[in-house]
């Protein structure tokens, strides 16, 4: 058997150079090799603030609801339903407008697809509004207020959601989305 060598040389090289400056290997790196670019412009923009509206007030109605006994009424769980799921939607939306995402996932038309959840959204909150409305109990039962406050704010996040659809029509609109107006000689 061949003489194993006293002193073994185990240098091992990081390929591209890189080192704990930049964060090294693992999580770190990964992190490192991430960056989020907030749009502040975004925030102060009409529909930023439109969306907080809808997050916030959209929050206000589904724990009004929620706070309530909302089992008595079956039609409670369609509203349960689509204040949850828009409000959980429109913050991932928010974030995702917040963080450029668009500038980086070009293969979405954005404006195209932001005009329709903000329509979706706008006629499954109509739903839930008349839904809700529709079951509120009379002023002597319980969780009367409850309910009849849920309503109203209801119908107010409609009316945002109706905002906002308009304004991201405007943006689609202004973005070129006709592919026919664009192509018309004048």
């Amino acid at each position: 058997m061949a003489d194993f060598p006293s002193k073994v040389n185990t240098e091992t090289s990081i390929p591209n150079s890189q080192s704990s400056q930049q964060g090294g290997n693992g999580l770190r790196g990964m992190a490192a090799n991430i960056a989020f670019k907030i749009d502040v412009s975004f925030i102060r923009s009409i529909p930023a603030i439109l969306m907080i509206v809808e997050i916030v007030l959209g929050l206000l109605h589904w724990a009004l609801i929620a706070g309530a006994n909302h089992t008595a009424h079956p039609a409670y769980g369609w509203v349960l339903f689509v204040a949850i799921t828009l409000w959980l939607l429109t913050i991932l939306l928010f974030f995702i407008i917040l963080f450029s995402v668009p500038q980086r996932v070009t293969v979405i038309v954005w404006p195209l697809t932001v005009m329709m959840y903000q329509g979706v959204a706008t006629v499954l909150y109509l739903t839930a509004f008349v839904t809700n409305a529709a079951t509120v109990p009379p002023s002597t039962a319980a969780y009367h207020g409850h309910y009849g406050a849920a309503a109203f704010f209801g119908c107010v996040v409609t009316l945002v959601y109706g905002a906002s659809a308009f304004l991201s029509y405007l943006d689609w609109r202004g973005d070129g989305g006709n592919a026919a107006t664009s192509t018309v000689p004048t």
